[in-house]
């Protein structure tokens, strides 16, 4: 009888930062960790945000079990309203990041309906065939927890993200003597996290940024405004214990902020004493040297609080000469032409713009080169998959495990799609599936294609001309002149010239053309354009018979 192999199936956060999605496979048993976003790069204009390609479940959705999830960060709870429109399965989270779920699945109206389990590290679940352990890590939100995961093929470590913080802002470090104990099991596969593996030493502990926010309250004079993610629950204690020290008032702006911050001091995860947190409106009408905001933004996006601010568009606020504005947070890979283009604007807005490169108001929450070592020397694991990273994070994160003696052969480095196998002790690579990126563009998901994203970024950089021809409909020549609009290609008064002798050329397409008539039109009107400006605006043409 043929045996069923476990298969790892990675839908996301294998070759890139962000949308973390990875299905266990065995038989007629599915179990989902995480369900991730992705910020789109500049380039995909128009695209809010990416979510993984998991077409792969869809036709399997029965054999779903459950979906995991290691903590509350968007790029692994930010896709699972899309997820839970395809399959109705359980959700196991421990407290925080099923509160923060709760408030994203209540605003993309999923929550009611939906099975939430609540889960501590330290706990137990069956899920399927699978027996999942959690055990606490730090990170840079509470509540972080990985995986180990009882297969009927071995155990299965699952990192999540994860760092060796020795002093936490909450006092709970990484299960240090957990880890230990996994070795003792002779765990199959190790799966762990690769986003800062180029980075030598060890990530500083998140105590550093209480230190760098202590000398900007102590040497700021006007408004303070503090840009995070909103899911940075441990930031927000630390700026509340800053704004405590130093009389000032706390405010939160941006509804996912405020949202974030409440459900984070329900369920006591954030210590607010009384009076130190007001309402946004008084906050405005306070003397600029009592207040400090915390709100969105520390990644360039133009939707964001602090997006809308650089560009002078929020309707509420605006930047003040004086004000102090610390960006605590690293650009994701993409996002750095961004985040440096909305802190020049906020610097020509008269801010004193505070960053990671200038002052230690942020750390990683993820594992650099020792910390990396340290995780795979405690679970001493048969063979090691790197995850959460592009290529290049997860291919030196293999010459790490290199280094500490695991074979070449012993160590798998794959991206998105493609699914490895694991039968008798032994590991394979098996089909590739879709991986590829699901575009969300307002309430179409999954609509743009490639070919929508590569017009999209032609436009932007050439411009359009359009062309309107009446022609007679007895004798399909010109009657009129043809008119000629063009957007992001060339002004008024400079093309002037130009367009007279577009219609020209266009008079003479019209003569000669033989066959497709628009296209011909077309044809003519590029090559002239070409010739005379040396640039290829996309050429639109209609016409109508009088």
């Amino acid at each position: 009888m043929k045996k069923t192999p476990l298969r790892i199936v990675p839908l996301g956060g294998f070759g890139e930062v962000g949308k973390n999605m990875t299905a266990y496979e065995h038989g007629d048993n599915i179990l989902i960790v995480d369900a991730g976003i992705m910020f789109p790069e500049n380039d995909m204009l128009g695209v809010e945000y990416i979510i993984p390609d998991f077409n792969y479940l869809l036709d399997k959705a029965h054999k779903v079990r459950g979906i995991v999830i290691t903590h509350g960060h968007e790029d692994h709870i930010g896709a699972v309203s899309h997820v839970l429109e395809k399959m109705d399965v359980p959700i196991y989270a421990t407290p925080l990041t099923r509160g923060l779920l709760e408030g994203k699945l209540a605003r993309a109206g999923k929550l009611q309906g939906t099975s939430l389990h609540t889960v501590q590290a330290g706990d137990h679940i069956n899920v399927g065939v699978f027996q999942v352990e959690f055990f606490h890590v730090c990170h840079s939100i509470p509540d972080s927890v990985g995986l180990a995961i009882n297969t009927p093929e071995g155990l299965v470590v699952h990192t999540g993200d994860y760092k060796f913080d020795q002093t936490p802002v909450d006092n709970w470090p990484t299960d240090f003597g957990r880890l230990g104990q996994f070795s003792e099991r002779k765990p199959l596969v190790l799966l762990a996290d690769s986003t800062n593996i180029e980075r030598p030493g060890w990530t500083p502990s998140e105590r550093v940024v209480a230190e760098g926010l202590d000398k900007v309250f102590r040497e700021a004079k006007g408004r303070i405004l503090v840009a995070t993610f909103a899911s940075l629950i441990s930031r927000m204690q630390q700026v509340a214990n800053a704004a405590l020290n130093y009389n000032r008032k706390l405010t939160f702006a941006g509804s996912s902020m405020v949202d974030n911050a409440k459900i984070a001091r329900k369920l006591n995860y954030l210590d607010l004493p009384d009076g130190l947190q007001v309402p946004i409106d008084q906050a405005l009408s306070m003397p600029a040297n009592e207040v400090v905001i915390m709100c969105t933004g520390s990644q360039g996006e133009p939707s964001s609080i602090l997006g809308r601010l650089a560009y002078g568009t929020n309707r509420q606020f605006d930047v003040k000469e004086g004000d102090t504005i610390v960006l605590s947070s690293h650009p994701i890979p993409g996002n750095e032409e961004s985040v440096s283009g909305t802190i020049n604007r906020l610097f020509q807005r008269g801010a004193t713009v505070i960053y990671e490169a200038i002052a230690n108001i942020h750390v990683s929450g993820h594992p650099s080169q020792e910390e990396a070592k340290l995780m795979i020397n405690l679970v001493r694991p048969r063979f090691f998959m790197p995850m959460h990273g592009e290529l290049r994070h997860l291919k030196h994160h293999s010459l790490v495990a290199q280094s500490l003696g695991y074979k070449p052969e012993d160590i798998v480095v794959v991206e998105n799609g493609q699914v490895v196998e694991f039968l008798n002790g032994k590991m394979r690579l098996a089909e590739r599936v879709p991986g590829s990126y699901v575009f969300v563009d307002g309430s179409s998901v999954g609509e743009l294609s490639a070919e929508v994203m590569r017009e999209r970024e032609m436009l932007s950089r050439s411009g359009v001309v359009l062309v309107h021809i009446p022609l007679d409909k007895d004798t399909g020549q010109l009657r009129g002149e043809p008119e000629i609009f063009t957007r992001g290609f060339i002004t008024a008064g400079e093309g002037n010239e130009i367009m007279e002798t577009t219609r020209e050329y266009i008079s003479e397409a019209v003569k000669k053309a033989n066959g497709d008539f628009r296209k011909d039109v077309e044809k003519a009107v590029s090559s002239h354009l070409y010739a005379r400006t040396r640039r290829r605006p996309h050429v639109f043409v209609t016409f109508s018979t009088i």
